[in-house]
């Protein structure tokens, strides 16, 4: 029995099933199993040599205290300033506000944006925590099944179609997780108009855009108005998850309302982190991120193949992030029960498609190449061998 009432907005928030798997592995290994983890969506990379340097002088340096709630100036300046350099944009630092992670810059888009009862329109499969950051402010989520034939994304004629009295807005991820799909331009501009035409909202989460295979970097959101909203973070490309460092691009005329709120909900980004982030954009960490981007694409060019030719279908090729998406339905099994045993009896773990979604949930899991060579090499030996049983 709980000790007192809760909130009602708990009900309406989805444990992460994955987690579960995620205590298992964690578990087997301790007893001394081999796991291969091919289920946590965090970089095998580190932050580099410039970034460490930059945190340690801030911490030597005392900088350590609050900073303001948009985060420091130079920061704020140098994300600008990598908008003009990487996409060719004009985004003025005033427009830009540094949160703690991505988490926390979804937190603040949710909070201005979503009242009680409101609804916002995404994709079917999606990020499960999207959805949830919506819940928390008593709003709702409208899923629309999304298939490998439109790349798992949303187009404009989904957004007419769904469109209701409470919708308020849309919320895509380019590349997306759990399917490393990228929105084309083409489509997100139809997306777009559909969401002007009814003055409602258009978030886009960018956190994977430079993490992208087979042609130059999607340009930014951010280059199709000044009305759209842009979600990014040092954790994916920087390789700063644990740093927990993120940012925000607002409209001028909400940066205002933004910052309201960050100041209450808060108080500011973690300061050493965002001095250390400075170090991002020196031009050798910069060569290293590039460096690291193409160890991924030969990871996806290497995983891929290798699922395909287990018999796993993979209708569409991901072209970002590092994940794939992958059918398990030929063995007659549930992406839950096809993930409980490969752990169990191959000792890899794997994410299945129940946290993504409803529209055919059961028949997907995620793979995650953000493990080194080795180990994904070993990996596909495991699985190979366990699908091999299946048959």
């Amino acid at each position: 029995m709980l000790p007192c009432p809760t909130a009602a907005r708990v009900d309406a928030i989805d444990p992460f099933h994955a987690m579960a798997l995620f205590r298992r592995a964690d578990a087997l290994a301790a007893e001394g199993r081999p796991i291969i983890q091919m289920s946590v969506g965090e970089p095998d990379f580190t932050a580099p040599p410039a970034v460490v340097e930059a945190l340690n002088r801030a911490v030597a340096e005392g900088r350590t205290r609050y900073t303001s709630y948009s985060g420091i100036t130079p920061l704020r300046e140098a994300i600008s300033a990598h908008y003009r350099r990487v996409h060719g944009l004009d985004v003025p630092p005033s427009r830009i506000l540094v949160t703690a992670g991505a988490s926390g810059a979804l937190q603040l888009a949710c909070a201005l944006l979503v009242g009680v009862g409101d609804e916002v329109l995404m994709p079917d499969p999606t990020y499960p925590c999207n959805r949830h950051f919506v819940s928390a402010f008593d709003g709702t989520t409208r899923l629309i099944p999304a298939g490998s034939d439109k790349r798992f994304q949303l187009d404009g004629d989904d957004v007419r179609a769904h469109w209701g009295p409470r919708t308020r807005g849309v919320m895509l991820a380019s590349p997306s997780n759990p399917t490393g799909t990228t929105i084309a331009p083409e489509a997100l501009q139809r997306v777009l108009d559909a969401v002007r035409e009814r003055r409602g909202f258009l978030v886009f989460d960018e956190i994977y855009n430079q993490l992208t295979y087979g042609g130059p970097t999607p340009r930014s959101a951010l280059a199709l108005g000044d009305d759209v909203i842009v979600i990014n973070s040092f954790s994916k490309y920087f390789c700063m998850t644990g740093w927990r460092l993120g940012w925000l691009v607002l409209p001028e005329a909400l940066v205002p309302l933004a910052e309201k709120l960050a100041m209450n909900l808060f108080i500011c980004p973690p300061a050493t982190a965002q001095y250390a982030a400075l170090g991002c954009f020196e031009p050798e960490s910069l060569a290293i991120y590039e460096q690291r981007r193409q160890a991924f694409a030969q990871r996806r060019d290497y995983v891929v193949p290798a699922l395909r030719a287990m018999g796993f279908d993979i209708p569409t090729e991901p072209d970002g992030a590092f994940y794939v998406y992958a059918d398990v339905s030929r063995w007659g099994l549930s992406g839950e029960v096809f993930a409980n045993r490969l752990l169990d009896e191959a000792g890899v773990c794997v994410v299945p498609g129940m946290d993504f979604g409803v529209h055919e949930r059961d028949r997907w899991v995620r793979f995650t190449y953000a493990t080194g060579m080795e180990r994904l090499q070993e990996a596909m030996q495991r699985i190979a061998s366990f699908t091999a049983a299946l048959r």
